[in-house]
Parts: C-alpha cells; structure tokens; sequence
C-alpha cells in the first residue's frame, strides 16, 4: 500500500481521485473526516410526503 499523506493513521485508506475513502470520509484540504449528513428541509421533506400520497 502507498503511503498516502491524506490516511488518517490507520494505514488501510484507499482514496480516490475526489478524495474520498472507502470508510466514507473525505479529504476536507487539511484532514480526512466526515462529510455533514444533508438533512431535508421540513419544505423538503413536506413536498416528498405529498408526493408519495
């Protein structure tokens, strides 16, 4: 495996061209970690509601 500087110290990241890791995190410029969670808006998430009835 290459030495990687972006692994996060476990010696097991496989990152990809975006910077992206198999385990799910990304390459935020200066470290790995976790992308935010994009949680709908209630606008959102009422539209997909009316949309299933």
């Amino acid at each position: 495996m290459t030495n990687d500087p972006r692994c996060c110290g476990t010696d097991t990241c496989l990152i990809n061209a975006d910077g992206e890791c198999w385990c799910g995190q990304k390459w935020d410029g200066e470290k790995m970690c976790y992308p935010p969670l994009d949680k709908p808006d209630a606008d959102d998430q009422a539209a997909s509601e009316a949309e299933r009835e």
